[in-house]
């Protein structure tokens, strides 16, 4: 299996992207790892290159550039190198921790669609109290969508959660402002009548203040409101530690009380760290295509190359096509 990776994509590139290159090769058999970017600053942080290969550019696509443009006009671009590898058969799945727009972009342009999806979303798994986590999808891929559109999403990360997540009939959400029948916007309401028939165990509505007590395995909504609930917990977590940590190093009283549940409140952070749940899946494209965080270390990249290599192993791509053409078949008959 042979997994590409844009070295130059993230806060911490391409240290990060090494250390976890290397971790995954060393653990996961039978992987090759392609690394793209500058050959000289990834040999920096190169100390074993075996099973790993770099394809040189100098080129790279900052968070600053137009997305659209910057990929058709980079085309030496390492994520634009990346995807194309992907897309002339030389690698099974590919990583950046990159710009996020193009990343879609790439994938869309080079990657291509699975036949019959007309939008790919964006997937991150978010943590859930009973540590089980959750997909969340769409979170901003595609900022509008329409009622077929959240049924594909509902499919992909149903198969997604079974393929890869193991997790035996996956119970599937609609995100809304209420859990009764006959809840929310029109596209809301046209959703859950078209949920109901989909090959999907579909739950119904649920409430965005009861995502992290797992009240679903996957959650889907539009973009633009899938990115507000994304963004709310992060920065929920983030507010959390920080409101914790100003009273507890506030006497030396408190600062020996936190030496006593140090241990516990690290436990409470990596449940909540998106290290240990890889990247963000760009589902729908032809390939496997991950959206690793941009802060990433190189633990982060790590969980999303092992995350690559589950929807590869598991043919998670195969099984959305196969899936969503026999519903297209059962619609024209």
């Amino acid at each position: 299996m042979k997994i590409v990776i844009d070295a130059m994509g993230g806060d911490h590139a391409p240290k990060a992207v090494v250390e976890g290159a290397i971790e995954a090769v060393k653990s996961i058999d039978q992987l090759e790892v392609i690394l793209v970017g500058d050959e000289a600053k990834i040999k920096e942080h190169l100390s074993d290159q075996t099973n790993i290969t770099i394809i040189h550019t100098t080129t790279v696509i900052t968070g600053d550039d137009e997305p659209v443009r910057a990929v058709r006009r980079k085309k030496d671009a390492s994520m634009v190198l990346m995807a194309n590898e992907v897309k002339e058969g030389r690698a099974d799945a590919c990583i950046s921790a990159g710009n996020t727009g193009a990343l879609m972009s790439a994938g869309l342009f080079q990657v291509g669609r699975i036949k019959g999806i007309e939008r790919p979303a964006l997937s991150p798994t978010l943590p859930t109290t009973d540590q089980r986590g959750f997909l969340l999808l769409d979170v901003g891929a595609n900022m509008d969508a329409k009622p077929k559109h959240l049924v594909q999403y509902a499919i992909m990360g149903s198969i997604y959660s079974e393929k890869v997540r193991e997790i035996k009939k996956p119970r599937v959400g609609l995100l809304n402002v209420g859990t009764e029948n006959g809840k929310g916007n029109e596209l809301t309401k046209q959703a859950f009548s078209l949920l109901e028939e989909a090959p999907i165990h579909f739950i119904g509505n649920v409430e965005s203040r009861d995502l992290l007590e797992g009240v679903a395995d996957v959650v889907v909504t539009d973009g633009f409101s899938g990115n507000i609930a994304l963004k709310t917990v992060e920065g929920t977590a983030l507010t959390m530690f920080s409101m914790l940590k100003k009273p507890l190093m506030s006497s030396l009283k408190t600062k020996l009380a936190a030496s006593v549940i140090k241990s516990d409140l690290k436990q409470l952070k990596n449940q909540l760290d998106y290290a240990e749940h890889g990247g963000a899946g760009l589902f729908g494209l032809a390939a496997p295509v991950i959206k690793a965080h941009g802060s990433s270390n190189g633990r982060a990249i790590y969980s999303a190359i092992k995350q690559a290599c589950y929807m590869v192993e598991n043919d998670v791509t195969k099984t959305i096509e196969e899936t969503v053409a026999l519903m297209k078949d059962g619609e024209e008959e």
